[in-house]
């Protein structure tokens, strides 16, 4: 199994209502997986948001805690619905209505990773998926909340970011035709997870640091966001999703040699995110 269901790097001093998340980073594969799966670890490699939580880890020295998964996305996906249960994959569980994530194969516990290539021989066992989210599932988002609460407890508002990579590939038909693509989409599910104002200043900070920014295609939010923004509750959850072309090699999942200056400009940009949620007074201190 994996040795931890997330990893939290908490600020010495919070000084920002806003979160940094990283669910789908996790690299912690168990061996006992990788023996009952059809591809090779590499292929199965090919679902994880590689490196992201490194991308991201300047947030507590910016005051912000920095929340990643420990166990990886083809494992368990955080970004889905607890219910989401893939009855392809899983044995006793029910057909529902149609599920566009579960009837391509990415429900909660995944059958397949990118390109749809399958991961498993045969079903699993429902009190396996179950230890799954009760093991890892659970854990995590019951951190998470904590982690808002705390953001609504000392500065009135809590600030989302959900960090992510894309596959250069998913960005070929986004924007018009010949045009450069973006390297950053920010998603708020048009507007129902975050705020414009507090969207409109996390655009600002990237497209400072020279990144090109588009939003919500070709990925808008997913559960997490559809789960805990509530902008009208001053709660604000905003999707960040990075080419993992501009930091590193898809095809050996390995950092390439712009990854540290991506890096660098990202810490700048996490500051600019960290002080949107600056408090009015003194700040609070980290538990």
């Amino acid at each position: 199994m994996p040795k931890a269901a997330f990893h939290l790097t908490r600020p010495e001093l919070r000084t920002t209502s806003v979160v940094f998340a990283s669910p789908h980073s996790g690299r912690d594969y168990p061996r006992s997986f990788l023996d009952r799966a059809e591809i090779d670890e590499k292929v199965i490699r090919s679902s994880e948001d590689a490196f992201v939580d490194r991308l991201f880890e300047a947030a507590p020295r910016h005051g912000a805690p920095l929340i990643a998964a420990g166990a990886p996305r083809a494992y368990v996906d955080l970004n889905r619905a607890p219910e989401e249960l893939d009855p392809a994959l899983i044995e006793r569980v029910r057909r529902v209505a149609h599920n566009p994530r579960i009837a391509s194969g990415l429900g909660v516990i995944p059958r397949v990773v990118a390109n749809g290539r399958p991961i498993y021989r045969g079903k699993l066992r429902l009190e396996e998926a179950h230890h799954r989210l009760t093991g890892y599932w659970r854990p995590y988002h019951d951190a998470l909340q904590t982690l808002l609460d705390q953001s609504h407890a000392g500065f009135g508002e809590a600030i989302l970011i959900d960090c992510h990579s894309m596959p250069h590939e998913a960005l070929e038909n986004v924007g018009p035709a010949g045009a450069p693509r973006p390297e950053i989409v920010l998603g708020d599910r048009f507007g129902a997870s975050a705020a414009a104002a507090v969207v409109d200043r996390i655009e600002a900070a990237f497209s400072a640091a020279g990144f090109r920014v588009a939003r919500n295609m070709p990925f808008a939010g997913a559960y997490i966001c559809q789960h805990y923004g509530r902008p009208s509750r001053r709660q604000h959850c905003v999707q960040v999703e990075i080419d993992r072309s501009v930091y590193m090699d898809e095809a050996r999942i390995e950092p390439h040699g712009g990854f540290d200056t991506v890096k660098g400009l990202l810490d700048g940009v996490i500051a600019e995110i960290a002080a949107i949620g600056a408090p009015r007074d003194m700040p609070v201190a980290a538990e």
